[in-house]
């Protein structure tokens, strides 16, 4: 389980290909990295394989590769991180499972102020668990939903800090970007559905 507050931006150092996947070497922050601890990289939870000082090695397998960007993260890459949240940590962000939803692609990425507004295009079984003001985890940060632009889109607003602290202000029309909308959404969704037929 994470927050959706991101606490390093790692760089990704190497890529090797495997027979079900590919293994990322991440270069990062983090001093105490252990074999088999949880790291969102971009919102995607992976497992820590092996780790030293600043650096950690992580798995996707095919199934991932398919439904993330990892299949075109390249030396150089810079993703998101975030390590699993404890027992006892607060509560920043909102509750993020790690597991993108789908790929969503930006369609407008404006300044306003000391602001900065995106447009994102959802896929639509996303689209259907937005609400105004509600929370959507993209490329991992957690973000309130500023308006419904369009039955498929929302724009959300990235404030300064967050600008600064993770890889979202380098977005621009047209990029992909990892989404998990808000796992009491799908819940609620999965228990209304046997009513919906019921009311039309």
């Amino acid at each position: 389980m994470f927050t959706g507050l991101v606490d390093d931006v790692g760089v990704i150092d190497a890529v090797e290909l495997a027979a079900v996947g590919r293994t990322f070497r991440v270069r990062c922050r983090y001093p105490d990295l252990a074999g088999g601890e949880s790291v969102a990289l971009n919102g995607a939870c992976l497992t820590v394989r092996e780790s030293g000082p600043s650096w950690f090695t992580a798995a996707a397998v095919t199934t991932t590769l398919e439904r993330t960007t990892m299949g075109q993260w390249a030396v150089g890459t810079r993703v998101n991180l975030e390590r699993a949240l404890r027992a006892g940590d607060r509560l920043g962000g909102h509750m993020v499972q790690g597991h993108v939803d789908g790929v969503g692609h930006i369609r407008a990425a404006t300044a306003q102020g000391d602001a900065w507004l995106l447009d994102v295009a959802l896929p639509g079984d996303i689209a259907e668990l937005i609400v105004p003001h509600g929370s959507i985890a993209v490329d991992g940060v957690s973000l309130t939903v500023n308006e419904i632009v369009t039955p498929d889109a929302v724009q959300l607003s990235i404030i300064e800090y967050t600008m600064r602290n993770t890889t979202l202000a380098a977005l621009r029309p047209g990029d992909a970007v990892h989404l998990e909308a808000d796992v009491i959404g799908k819940y609620v969704r999965r228990l209304a559905t046997p009513y919906l037929s019921l009311t039309r």
